[in-house]
């Protein structure tokens, strides 16, 4: 804050979840760390919750867990550190200040000496700012140095890093496998679905950061865990039932057209004695069946064009027509 005390804040200002638009209606799109600590004081950091309810929990409170919820302030990093010093892990950021505020060059001198104040492990405690690595390393040296950016094993080894923390979506299985060959923690975020914490706990992802651990921590071990030798026996099985289920539908169709009444016998002699004696005739021919045997040009080249056209079609002219020309042709 302004005035040097060190308070949890994730957005840069106060407008999403305080009532500061109510409280300092002027102030309200000014950089959070611009405010006294006793200005923070005064504004409400829990009806924001209640009114979102972004985790769809708020109606599973009671009365009084209701009203302390509603009531809740903005938390100095003091009072969280005594809630969580003797079974809780922590992953430290930092916003950047604004450069004229008064505490810009020692605000991470001040944040160290509240940690180490509080009692908390300094091995609990995963520092990750790049900033002043070197000092926090000489005053505390058993926080676990921690990266957000993802790097070779050999140049996080020449930082000294030996924790990481990433988005789930940059990581893939090898690069978890790379990482535990080379010493280094991964700690994913955000995982907020039981189906990707399964996976990602399958893939020896040691730990993940969540929105939803009111979730997750119903989830006792993964989700749809299947061996390989499992899982082939599944498809394999699903295959082998279509197939069959594909065969019997064959067979039942042929039998059942099998079973069917019978066309009778005289009416499919009397279909092929038909189709039998239907010939195919082109227009040369029907003309020159109507046409009245006399010499003419027309005649002769109707003819001509259907010797030709007969001949095209492989049957020999002499064969199958009879003409009286009286040429004799």
């Amino acid at each position: 804050s302004y005035d040097g005390v060190p308070f949890l804040m994730h957005d840069k200002t106060l407008r999403r979840t305080t009532n500061v638009e109510e409280v300092f209606p002027e102030r309200a799109y000014e950089h959070s760390s611009l405010f006294n600590w006793t200005d923070l004081e005064k504004l409400n950091a829990g009806e924001w919750f209640l009114q979102n309810d972004p985790f769809w929990t708020a109606g599973s409170l009671s009365r009084a867990d209701y009203l302390e919820a509603a009531n809740q302030s903005v938390c100095k990093l003091e009072d969280m550190l005594e809630v969580i010093k003797d079974n809780t892990s922590l992953i430290l950021n930092f916003q950047d200040l604004p450069a004229a505020h008064p505490y810009y060059s020692t605000y991470i001198n001040i944040t160290l000496e509240t940690i180490l104040a509080s009692g908390i492990r300094q091995q609990a405690v995963m520092w990750l700012p790049d900033t002043e690595r070197q000092l926090v390393r000489q005053v505390a040296p058993g926080f676990q140095q921690t990266s957000g950016l993802k790097l070779d094993t050999e140049r996080l080894r020449e930082k000294g890093i030996v924790k990481l923390n990433l988005r789930y979506t940059k990581v893939t299985n090898e690069d978890v496998r790379d990482y535990a060959m080379a010493n280094l923690s991964v700690n994913l975020y955000t995982v907020n679905e039981p189906w990707l914490f399964s996976i990602l706990w399958c893939a020896g992802v040691p730990s993940v950061t969540s929105d939803s651990s009111h979730v997750l921590r119903k989830v006792p071990f993964p989700i749809w865990l299947m061996p390989p030798d499992e899982y082939h026996l599944i498809w394999i099985t699903s295959d082998l039932i279509s197939f069959l289920v594909i065969v019997g539908v064959f067979i039942f169709q042929k039998t059942h057209l099998r079973q069917e009444r019978p066309v009778p016998e005289f009416l499919l002699l009397s279909c092929r004695w038909r189709l039998g004696s239907i010939r195919t005739y082109n227009p040369e021919q029907i003309m020159l069946s109507a046409a009245v045997r006399r010499s003419s040009q027309d005649v002769k080249i109707m003819k001509e064009k259907l010797i030709f056209s007969e001949i095209n079609n492989g049957v020999e002219a002499t064969d199958e027509l009879s003409f009286c020309s009286e040429n004799g042709y």
